[in-house]
C-alpha cells in the first residue's frame, strides 16, 4: 500500500576522516645541513555534508546507504607544504529534510533552500607541523601534531513535505479519492481505513497556468499525538504545509465533533498548527439532498467551507478557488 518509493525516514551511520599529521621535517642542504623546521600541516578529514537538491521528492536514494565515510586528511610535508583536505561526501536531500541526533533524536538543522549546504558531520583538523613549535628556546622541534580523529555518528534524517495544502481528515474521509481527481497523482485507493500509508502529492493546475501542491498525509486517529497508529509520521508533515484543509464526509455522525477531534489532535502536538488557514470540504456529498445539505450548513464549524463530491465531481472548482484565494491572502 502506499507508494514504496517515497521514503521519509533514514537512519545513517557518517564516520568524517581523521586530519592528517603534522611534518616534522627538517630542512637540509648541502649548503645548510643544519636548517631549521619545515614540516607542513596535515589537511583536514573529509566532512560529511548534506545538499538541498528540488529535484529531490524523497529519501529513497539513501535508504540502502547505511554508512557513509568521507576521506582522511593527507598529511603535511617537507617546505612547508600542508596535506591536501580529505575528500567531502555530499548527500543530496529534498527541501524540507531535517537531520537529527542518531542517538538522542534532538534536531540539528533543516535543509529548505535548492543548493543549501550544511557540515552533518566534521572531519578531523590536520595536525600542526613542527615549524609552529619552534621557539627562541627551542629551535629544533621534533615534535609534530598527530591529526584529529574523525567522528563515528548515527544520524536520522526525516523530510517534511513543502507541500502548500495538507489534507487533514480521519482515514477513509475520502483524501485520496479527492487528490487523484484534481491532480495527476494517482495514489492507492481502498474502502478501509488506513489505506495512505506514505504520504501522496499531487500537483494541482489552476486556472492561468498557475499550480499549488497539495499532499495527502495517512489518515489521523484520535491519538495520533501519542503515536498511536501512523500519527507522528502523518503529523510530522503537516508542519510545514501553509494551509489545512479538513475533509469530513457527509455521512459523518457529526461533523462540527469530527472537525473538533481532528483540530485537538493538532493542537497536542503542535498548538502552532492552530495559526495556520483552515478550510473545510465535506466529502462524498453527492449523498446529500439540498434539503440536508441545508440543515447540514446550520451546525458547521466557523471555519470557510465547500460541499464537495469527488465521485461526482462537484464543487471541486469551488474548492480549489477557495484554496487559492486562502493561498494568496
Amino acid at each position: 500500500m502506499g507508494n514504496p518509493n517515497f521514503i521519509d525516514y533514514v537512519k545513517i551511520n557518517c564516520r568524517s576522516g581523521k586530519g592528517g599529521a603534522g611534518s616534522a621535517h627538517f630542512f637540509r642542504s648541502r649548503s645548510n645541513p643544519r636548517g631549521g623546521p619545515d614540516g607542513g600541516d596535515g589537511g583536514r578529514g573529509g566532512h560529511i555534508i548534506l545538499k538541498g537538491n528540488e529535484q529531490l521528492w524523497t529519501l529513497l536514494h539513501l535508504k540502502y546507504t547505511k554508512h557513509v565515510k568521507a576521506e582522511d586528511g593527507h598529511p603535511g610535508s617537507e617546505s612547508l607544504k600542508t596535506g591536501a583536505n580529505g575528500k567531502d561526501v555530499i548527500l543530496e536531500v529534498p527541501l524540507g529534510t531535517v537531520a537529527r541526533n542518531g542517538e538522542t533524536s534532538d534536531f540539528l538543522f533543516e535543509i529548505t533552500e535548492h543548493g543549501q549546504t550544511q557540515i552533518l558531520v566534521s572531519g578531523g583538523r590536520g595536525g600542526l607541523g613542527n615549524d609552529h613549535f619552534k621557539s627562541s628556546t627551542n629551535r629544533t622541534p621534533k615534535y609534530a601534531q598527530p591529526g584529529e580523529p574523525g567522528l563515528d555518528e548515527w544520524h536520522i534524517l526525516e523530510l517534511k513535505l513543502l507541500a502548500e495544502v495538507g489534507l487533514v481528515g480521519f482515514p477513509n474521509a475520502g483524501k485520496s479519492t479527492l487528490l487523484s481527481v484534481i491532480s495527476a497523482a494517482r495514489p492507492e485507493i481502498a474502502d478501509y481505513p488506513f489505506t495512505t500509508l506514505k504520504p501522496n502529492l499531487g500537483m494541482v493546475q489552476y486556472r492561468d497556468d498557475r499550480s499549488f501542491v497539495v499532499a495527502d498525509i495517512p489518515g489521523i486517529i484520535e491519538g495520533a499525538h501519542e503515536g498511536k497508529g501512523l500519527g507522528l509520521r502523518f503529523l510530522r508533515h503537516i508542519e510545514r504545509n501553509s494551509l489545512l484543509l479538513f475533509i469530513v464526509p457527509a455521512d459523518s455522525d457529526n461533523i462540527k465533533n469530527e472537525y473538533a477531534i481532528l483540530l485537538n489532535e493538532l493542537k497536542q502536538y503542535n498548538p502552532e498548527l492552530l495559526d495556520k488557514t483552515k478550510l473545510l470540504a465535506i466529502s462524498k456529498s453527492d449523498l446529500l439532498d439540498k434539503e440536508l445539505k441545508d440543515e447540514i450548513k446550520t451546525d458547521l464549524p466557523d471555519i470557510p467551507s465547500v460541499f464537495i463530491s469527488s465521485v461526482a465531481q462537484t464543487g471541486l472548482t469551488a474548492l480549489k478557488d477557495l484554496i487559492w484565494k486562502y493561498l494568496n491572502i
